[in-house]
């Protein structure tokens, strides 16, 4: 099938985490700091030209509790990102985002067949069952993390994994 399309998932608040963790040096995870309005870090836009140099962007989704991403609105809302509220039941309420962002695959996997390249915003070793999924499926996997917080065996897993640590600073 020619001219495949791109899905484009984000664990939106792994990736910030992250860099707010190499900023501030790990203050990120604290219950103080992580239930705040956060300051804009991801360039999206870097995110984004990768994704479609890859293909049309036909899914560009990112899942977040977005209550403390307020500032993002307007970059967000620019690349067309749909975005998926996540409601955390407790204040160390863990993985909400990446069962839905799963899920979500899965889903559009079997529903969209011009979709080629799915591309995973995240470092996060919790997504290499959906690696495997993907992999079985035929379509192919991209991965972007930082640097410092992406889990090896999730880089590794992927058919070719960007630490975005490079692609910002090409």
């Amino acid at each position: 099938m020619e001219n495949l399309s791109v899905a484009l998932y984000w664990d939106f608040e792994n990736l910030h985490a992250a860099l707010c963790e190499a900023r501030q040096e790990g203050s990120y995870s604290k219950q103080d700091n992580r239930f705040k309005v956060q300051e804009p870090l991801v360039d999206v836009a870097a995110i984004v030209a990768l994704a479609a140099s890859k293909g049309p962007i036909a899914i560009n989704r990112a899942y977040c509790n977005w209550q403390y991403f307020g500032r993002y609105r307007d970059l967000l809302m620019h690349h067309g990102m749909e975005l998926i509220q996540m409601f955390p039941p407790g204040g160390a309420a863990k993985n909400g985002a990446d069962i839905r962002l799963c899920l979500d695959a899965m889903e559009d996997l079997g529903r969209f067949g011009h979709i080629g390249t799915v591309m995973v915003v995240s470092g996060d070793s919790d997504y290499m069952p959906l690696a495997h999924k993907i992999k079985a499926a035929g379509r192919t996997l991209l991965g972007v993390g930082a640097r410092k917080a992406t889990n090896a065996h999730w880089a590794t897993s992927c058919h070719s994994f960007h630490y975005y640590d490079d692609l910002v600073s090409a």
